[in-house]
This record gives C-alpha cells, sequence and structure tokens, in this order.
C-alpha cells in the first residue's frame, strides 16, 4: 500500500545579518526532526510545506493529511476579534497566512488535521474559537505551562473528555503530556468539542466531530513521550488511508 502523503508545515526564520546570530544569514525553513520521524515510524509519508500561500489549494489537492504544527511565535489576536495584543504576543505573519490558507483548504475538503501547540490554536480560531493570550494573566493559579524541565519529560497531566475523539485514539482518561506555551484556547467555536483539559482549567485539546479527523492538542505529541503521543500520529495515518 502507498504511504499516505502527510504535509507538516514549517518554521521560518528571516536570517541574521551577524553570523553570530543563527545557523544562516539568510532566510530559511527548519522544522524538529522529531515531527517528521514520528510521522514516518507511525506509517506516514512526510513532507515538509514551505508558504506558497498561493499554493495552498494545490497542496491540499495532493496530501492526505495534514499537521499544523508548533512554534516560537502566536496567532495574531486580530484574526479571533481582539482589540489589544498582550505584550508577550510574537508575530510571524507570513507562517500564519500560509497555515491558515493551507488547513482551511485540507479542512473544505475534509482531509484529516491535526493540530500541535501552536498549530491547535490556530486551528481553533479557525473554527471560530478565541485564545487566551497569557496564561498567567488570565488563569489564576495556573500550572507551568513553559516547563522548566526537558521537553522528553511531561510536565502535567491532562484530563481526556470520555467518548471523544482523543478519549478513542488514546484509550486513556488521562495523559501526562510536555507543556511548552504561553498561550492556550480560551472560547472554541460552535459544534467544536474540547476533549483535554490541565488541572489548572487551562484547554488542552480540541476537536470538530463534524469532520472524520480534525484534532488539535496543547502539547507536543512528536516527542512520543506517552503511548497516547504515538497512537495520535497512527490514528492520523489510519484517517489518511481512509480517504
Amino acid at each position: 500500500m502507498t504511504q499516505p502523503l502527510i504535509g507538516l508545515t514549517l518554521d521560518s526564520d528571516e536570517g541574521s545579518l551577524n553570523s553570530k546570530g543563527g545557523v544562516s544569514k539568510t532566510a530559511r525553513y527548519q522544522l524538529r526532526a522529531n515531527y517528521a520521524e514520528a510521522m514516518a515510524v507511525a506509517g506516514g509519508m512526510p513532507v515538509g510545506l514551505p508558504h506558497a500561500e498561493c499554493a495552498a489549494e494545490a497542496y491540499a489537492d495532493r496530501l492526505d493529511a495534514l499537521v499544523v504544527t508548533g512554534g516560537a511565535f502566536d496567532v495574531d489576536p486580530a484574526l479571533f476579534g481582539a482589540e489589544s495584543k498582550h505584550a508577550t504576543v510574537s508575530l510571524k505573519p507570513g507562517r500564519t497566512g500560509f497555515e491558515l490558507a493551507v488547513t482551511q483548504a485540507m479542512l473544505k475538503r475534509k482531509k484529516p488535521v491535526l493540530g500541535i501547540c501552536g498549530g491547535e490554536q490556530l486551528l481553533n480560531v479557525i473554527l471560530g474559537g478565541t485564545l487566551v493570550q497569557h496564561i498567567e494573566d488570565e488563569i489564576e493559579d495556573s500550572l507551568l505551562h513553559e516547563q522548566p524541565n526537558p521537553r522528553n519529560q511531561p510536565g502535567h497531566a491532562v484530563a481526556v473528555t470520555p467518548g471523544s475523539l482523543l478519549h478513542r485514539v488514546t484509550g486513556t482518561t488521562e495523559i501526562k503530556v510536555n507543556s511548552a506555551h504561553h498561550q492556550a484556547v480560551k472560547s472554541v467555536g460552535p459544534g467544536v468539542v474540547v476533549n483535554a483539559v490541565a488541572k489548572d482549567g487551562v484547554i488542552e485539546g480540541i476537536e470538530d466531530p463534524r469532520l472524520p479527523f480534525c484534532l488539535g492538542v496543547q502539547w507536543h505529541p512528536e516527542y512520543r513521550i506517552t503511548e497516547g503521543d504515538r497512537k495520535l500520529f497512527q490514528a492520523l495515518v489510519a484517517a489518511a488511508e481512509k480517504r
């Protein structure tokens, strides 16, 4: 059987005129290897997607599924109707514009989509939801969602909503997750389901049951620190193969 083609959104770096400022002096795309490795181990054929917004529809025609990856930047608050931007918010308009276009194109075709960390937040906005711009300012007694320990270790646990797609995929009502975010889902759009919540009330996962596979998680399952993380990628591949 031909491996399903799984698109992975790339991060972007404008480079630095100072050679000590980064890997390259010029703009480049980049992707942590564990995203591609997790996808390949699960049986998919990972392919990185350059930020050609004009090619979003063509990408969506060819791809069998999409992973909207995370990154050290934020969704523009203007996209969910916020009147102000928190001082901690950092934007990458080019990347966000592309990810919006390609995710919308995939959802229009009812093709499987998995949003990870910032990708989950973008998916939530596309589906009509809003975001907490800075957890520590909006959530009283919040956990350390920017965990101090390494990313390949859990930072806290999340409660999985019984009966949700996430529950059916992972087979558990609790997952220990790694945590690397200062923003989170605030409200979900009409018909969207919250599928995971941290002890402090922060939403950690969403899904749209109106679509065959449309799921977002706030943590980074590409590190595969639990069996539930591995099952997420396996489920995405399985959904792609059903098309």
